[in-house]
């Protein structure tokens, strides 16, 4: 199949293009987003195309959109809201999770909710506490609510699109620090399903799974392992909720290690329900050492640049770490 070589962020603004195109119940809302074209550049463009009844701008207000995206969606819509930084969530979180996440439970399935949040999260461009956060853990344990977090500009395009036709509410994270991140993709529409991980490297000596940004330090690590005899395999969920808990199963299987690496704090991340699921499995009769989570430090991430390149895991703790489990 022809492919092309898209950037994150050109792959997530076809992905809008070609949904917008598809359904004219899709629309997009959030801050920025429409004459600016996005904090991110995401929407650049867009607006030219679709006009204002369909790229609108909003006021400065997460519970707004968020309320607003809820309203649209329940009367037909297919909103796409953006939340400028991932912790602004919290400003909208009554919405989210005492409305959005339980319509559809509560009205007994006849009331569905199909609306997408896109939210940039995560490090690494020195914007200090409030502006830096991953917070999908919070978001993960809310029933109803799906989870979303592409890696690279293939798995952000068909995922953003199986997103937006889903009929449930889903959070889409998008790390800052893909968003130059280059990629091909095909030419041709394509769809990536919510609920299938992938295995971004095959090894054969430990199983690494990794959260989006990680998953690209997790493969230079791989590279750097691999000259010292050490064969890494790379497993990237891709979406959260629903997590596809058999391929890390029949990895681990296979290698009798596991090290599971994210960028939020260790404290109540994610990483302990890849760990739990693995206990809980068959898979824990296969493991020749503990299992190992790698993440983030449990404090509010500093504006030092210094401090906050040692505050999450970076390509050489990845290393050094897999060197320990494996021995």
């Amino acid at each position: 199949m022809p492919t092309v070589e898209l950037t994150y962020r050109e792959a997530l603004r076809r992905a809008l293009r070609e949904e917008m195109v598809r359904d004219e119940n899709v629309y997009m809302m959030g801050e920025d987003i429409a004459i600016y074209g996005g904090a991110f550049g995401v929407s650049l463009g867009l607006l030219e195309e679709f006009g204002q009844e369909r790229i609108k701008d909003t006021p400065l207000s997460e519970s707004v959109i968020v309320g607003a995206a809820l309203g649209s969606a329940l009367t037909g819509m297919r909103p796409v809201a953006e939340i400028m930084f991932m912790d602004f969530i919290t400003i909208g979180m009554d919405q989210l999770i005492n409305q959005a996440a339980k319509i559809h439970y509560m009205y007994g399935g006849k009331a569905c909710v199909p609306m997408v949040l896109r939210t940039p999260g995560g490090s690494g461009t020195g914007a200090a506490a409030q502006h830096s956060q991953s917070l999908e853990g919070l978001l993960c344990h809310i029933p109803g609510l799906k989870v979303v977090m592409p890696s690279s500009p293939y798995d952000a395009l068909g995922l953003l699109k199986s997103s937006i036709r889903d009929n449930n509410p889903v959070v889409f994270v998008e790390h800052k620090l893909l968003y130059s991140q280059k990629g091909l993709v095909p030419e041709k529409e394509y769809l990536v399903p919510l609920g299938k991980s992938e295995v971004k490297r095959e090894g054969t000596d430990l199983t690494l799974v990794a959260l989006s940004v990680m998953v690209v330090r997790a493969l230079k690590a791989a590279d750097k392992l691999a000259q010292e005899g050490i064969s890494v395999e790379i497993i990237d969920p891709r979406t959260l909720v629903p997590l596809d808990s058999e391929a890390i199963i029949n990895s681990v299987k296979k290698t009798h290690r596991l090290l599971i690496v994210h960028e939020a704090c260790k404290r109540g991340g994610f990483g302990a329900e890849i760990l739990s699921q693995i206990e809980e499995s068959d898979a824990f009769d296969y493991l020749d050492v503990p299992i190992r989570r790698l993440a983030g430090s449990d404090i509010p991430i500093p504006y030092s640049p210094g401090l906050e390149k040692g505050a999450v895991p970076q390509e050489d703790d990845i290393v050094e770490a897999v060197r320990e489990l494996v021995g």
